[in-house]
């Protein structure tokens, strides 16, 4: 048996407890208050209490609270360095590892999905785990064949801590609100429940990691490994070394920090383009710095396919249309595309200008050769859209998502969120122009017909 549906009732108290701990937090700072602190200090220390506690507990636990914690990580170069900065390191840990499962609970799933005799299949099976996440744990193997393969065992009760978890943090979620400026988390917690039935499915996991395996064989810059075996709960696939990206962000030199962030923006735009998937688990622990073959330029390792968007026609065109047009000045053109998309509702009218004026700081990158994406940068953005005295606030709040747009807007604020991380220099037209759909005009496009 797993320590997850065990420890059931610990984790819902400790969940249940952060609630509570930000209703004292906030007597607290009342108290501060009325002794005379400023009210600016003192939202600042109470944010700073908050987020020490959410990440804590959040990092004691897998299932659905480390999952949120692992999504909440890579939005963490938005927020104030003073609040950012005593919890980073918190927060990569969330993005690498968790407490691992007993190796006599690894035995069992192997033996009850392998096969009594499963130690046949492997010439080496290390018992102590590489990686653990939110729901399996992978193992470093020599499969039968000689290669060396990771094996991804998933706890057994994941599925019911995923939902139970998930459950009880969307019970909350306006008070993690102001931990992440400008992100209702709200949509972020449903989104993931509403996925949990194929993050559990190791079958699907396994279909769209060949899928990208086959179309990246050859590809000089990304690297996916092969799928070597399936089945319920396991999944060997060929195991790759390399730099995680959380250690380029923590110590990467400049130059390992451009190509890092160039070929993730690559990956993020040509995958669905070439695979009509798109990789919807963006945050560091998932990719690695790998050298280039006979010594040419790093490569990009691509890990964990649990989690997908189909999209069997790649981007929307809409998405590349609506780009050029926002920066070229377009308000109207803009604003009609958004209107039948569906981000505006049939209620509500707006000022063409004022939704350029608040996509155009959005989307500079798009708009320039190279772009230095930064934490200073997000900030500012993420500042511009949280302020209520804003217009961008009061703007983004009359806006709406629709859902079919809800996973492709995630994968892409997470992954500006890693290269905000990486302080890199990214070529991000380059990418735009050579993989998004209505990007370019249509006599310009490099897309097949």
């Amino acid at each position: 048996m797993s320590d997850l549906p065990r420890k059931a009732v610990t984790r819902t108290a400790k969940l249940a407890a952060l609630p509570l701990g930000f209703a004292g937090r906030a007597t607290w700072g009342l108290g501060k208050r009325i002794g005379g602190k400023s009210a600016e200090i003192v939202a600042r220390e109470l944010q700073q209490r908050t987020a020490d506690q959410l990440f804590k507990v959040l990092g004691e636990l897998k299932g659905g609270a480390m999952k949120l914690g692992q999504a909440l990580s890579v939005f963490e170069s938005a927020l104030p360095e003073e609040v950012a900065g005593p919890y980073r390191a918190a927060l990569t840990k969330l993005q690498e590892a968790a407490p691992p499962m007993p190796a006599r609970t690894v035995h069992g799933v192997l033996a009850e999905r392998l096969g009594e005799e499963w130690r046949d299949l492997f010439l080496e099976f290390d018992d102590k785990p590489a990686a653990a996440a939110s729901i399996g744990q992978v193992h470093r193997a020599v499969w039968q064949d000689g290669r060396r393969v990771a094996v991804k065992v998933q706890y057994p009760g994941a599925g019911e801590a995923l939902l139970s978890d998930l459950t009880q943090l969307s019970r909350f979620a306006r008070l993690l609100g102001p931990l992440v400026p400008g992100m209702d988390i709200k949509p972020l917690i449903a989104e993931m429940r509403d996925r949990v039935s194929e993050e559990l499915d190791y079958e699907l996991e396994a279909r769209a990691q060949r899928a990208h395996a086959a179309e990246f064989a050859d590809d000089p810059d990304v690297v996916v490994p092969g799928v070597v075996f399936q089945s319920d709960q396991v999944l060997v696939t060929e195991w790759i070394d390399g730099v995680p990206l959380s250690e380029v962000i923590a110590g990467g030199t400049p130059e390992e920090r451009d190509r890092a962030g160039q070929l993730l923006a690559r990956f993020l735009f040509s995958g669905p383009a070439r695979t009509g998937l798109l990789h919807a688990d963006p945050h560091p622990g998932n990719f690695r710095l790998l050298p280039g073959e006979d010594g040419g330029r790093p490569r990009l390792g691509v890990l964990d396919f649990g989690t997908v968007d189909r999209l069997p026609g790649g981007l929307p065109e809409t998405i590349g249309v609506c780009l050029r047009m926002a920066l070229e000045g377009e308000a109207e053109t803009v604003y009609e595309l958004l209107c039948d998309e569906g981000f505006v509702k049939e209620s509500i009218d707006l000022d063409p200008d004022a939704v350029l004026d608040y996509l155009l700081p959005i989307i500079e990158p798009a708009g320039v050769d190279a772009f230095p994406f930064g934490r200073e940068w997000i900030r500012a953005q993420a500042a511009r859209i949280a302020d209520p005295r804003s217009p961008a606030h009061q703007l983004g709040k009359q806006m709406n998502l629709p859902p079919a747009y809800l996973l492709i807007h995630r994968v892409t604020l997470s992954t500006i969120g890693v290269l905000c991380q990486l302080n890199a220099t990214v070529r991000l037209r380059d990418e735009l122009e050579e993989w998004l759909p209505g990007f370019l005009p249509e006599d310009q496009s490099k897309q097949p017909a």
